[in-house]
């Protein structure tokens, strides 16, 4: 099993001709792709993705020898039913948190035992659809929604599989809107009770005694008195996205650990399963820190093992939850160059606008985040000297900026080709018709050629959803 190039911020399989300066994958030369497909278009290695998809199911399991694991695809960094189809092949279950996401899983072909519910306001629809299906888990995040899926469940004639979200006060990731185990957001049920101390040391007695008067206990509790309909699997925790390092992850661990225990303390009943989420980082430009998801997951395990023989437990089912790390890395975004001009700036220096037809409407994350992306002439071949370039989109947004630094040749002109590195994750599924813009086709690529994974919007497409007359 090949391990993937985590410093490596294009799929395996592209490669650049030094002779022209075409870039290709697998092959299927960028501008080929461009031709076949149009502009903006995404596009997928879909190799790659069922190769990291693979290494990081495998990695689990080398990792917790002898302790069953699940790895869950997080549906939400992007979902097709191609997609869905490719990672269960390679021993994924599909993390789903909407209608939309759950439907085209099932479409698929997925079966409800290899999927999850998430989020913090489902409807009574996604909950009788999970039920119906029989999904291996509906993940619980506020204290009254036990009622909700049990009287469900009690309708269906059905038990359905539930677990807890906990916010376990572990602060991390990147951006502020992607770190969600903080206690003020809207995800969970808070580990410690609202008068909390600060404790440093969580396998101290007084931080055991506060786990065990906290939220999280009293909503196990809940969940057990619904046990004719409800099976409770066992405790989430996600704490986060972009997260370089295991540190956080062991974190999480030992204060989830901490949970079980305190639980089992005073119910008698020991949780089955612990799932520590996802959020395991990817490097966007050339120098970034990624997850070394190999190291990580030894040291996670070896954190729990250590735990449990303290406890005198057994060591629950692991589960993981990776979504960004599967397919940022296998996915591009290209563009043709339209307008380029050049803005003088104070001290004498000057920056080159190189526009682009896409922007903001097919990769949000720049202006929502400040996401650091580059950008690389995939067409031609260039001697010329490089300047300073910002690649922006054509919205009517002066923050529509894909990659706010990059070094581009200088003699970067109108038909030119750039591509995106690492956009596989969070473009297409947060892609929006803002200006009425269509949101691009997603063409898939293999060692077979390419092919179309998600068509292209058309303008009939907006004009059928405007029934006004």
């Amino acid at each position: 099993m090949a391990t993937p190039d985590i410093t490596r911020i294009w799929p395996s399989g592209v490669s650049l001709d030094k002779h022209t300066g075409a870039m290709n994958d697998r092959g299927e030369t960028f501008e080929k792709l461009a031709a076949l497909y149009g502009t903006p278009l995404y596009v997928m290695d879909v190799r790659d993705v069922a190769d990291r998809a693979r290494y990081f199911v495998q990695t689990v399991r080398d990792a917790f020898s002898n302790v069953t694991t699940h790895v869950s695809f997080a549906g939400k960094a992007f979902l097709s039913k191609e997609i869905a189809r490719i990672v269960t092949e390679q021993g994924m279950y599909v993390d789903t948190c909407s209608l939309g996401e759950m439907k085209i899983a099932l479409a698929a072909g997925v079966l409800g035992r290899r999927l999850v519910l998430h989020g913090n306001n489902k409807s009574d629809e996604e909950i009788r659809l999970a039920i119906e299906h029989d999904f291996d888990k509906i993940v619980l995040d506020e204290p009254h929604e036990a009622d909700r899926v049990a009287a469900i469940a009690h309708e269906l004639g059905k038990r359905a599989r539930v677990m807890l979200r906990v916010t376990v006060g572990v602060h991390a990731g990147g951006h502020e809107y992607i770190s969600t185990a903080h206690e003020d957001q809207k995800f969970g049920i808070a580990l410690l009770p609202p008068d909390h101390g600060e404790i440093e040391d969580v396998q101290s007695a007084q931080f055991f005694d506060q786990v065990a008067h906290g939220p999280a206990v009293a909503a196990m509790h809940e969940i057990l008195e619904h046990s004719e309909d409800l099976e409770f699997v066992g405790i989430h925790s996600h704490i986060g996205s972009q997260i370089h390092d295991a540190d956080a992850f062991i974190a999480a661990a030992e204060r989830v650990m901490v949970l079980r225990r305190a639980f089992y303390a005073t119910d008698g009943f020991v949780a089955p399963e612990i799932d520590l989420g996802g959020g395991y980082s990817v490097a966007y430009v050339e120098g970034d820190a990624s997850m070394d998801i190999a190291d990580t997951m030894q040291r996670i395990a070896q954190t729990m093992k250590d735990d449990s023989a303290r406890a005198g437990l057994p060591l629950p089912v692991i589960s993981f939850e990776p979504g960004r790390w599967i397919v940022a890395p296998a996915g591009y975004t290209l563009y043709h160059v339209g307008t380029v001009k050049t803005v003088h700036l104070d001290g004498g220096k000057r920056r080159v606008y190189v526009s682009i037809d896409g922007g903001m409407s097919d990769n949000i994350r720049p202006a929502l985040y400040g996401a650091a992306y580059t950008a690389t002439l995939a067409n031609r071949s260039s001697s010329a000297e490089t300047v300073l370039a910002r690649v922006v989109g054509s919205h009517c947004e002066s923050g529509d900026i894909v990659a706010r630094d990059v070094q581009l040749p200088a003699d970067i002109r109108r038909g030119d080709l750039l591509a995106v590195p690492v956009t596989g994750a969070y473009g297409r599924t947060m892609a929006s018709n803002y200006n009425q813009f269509l949101r691009p086709a997603v063409a898939a690529v293999d060692d077979n050629g390419s092919h179309v994974m998600i068509r292209r919007e058309t303008v009939d497409d907006l004009l059928q959803l405007d029934v006004s007359e």
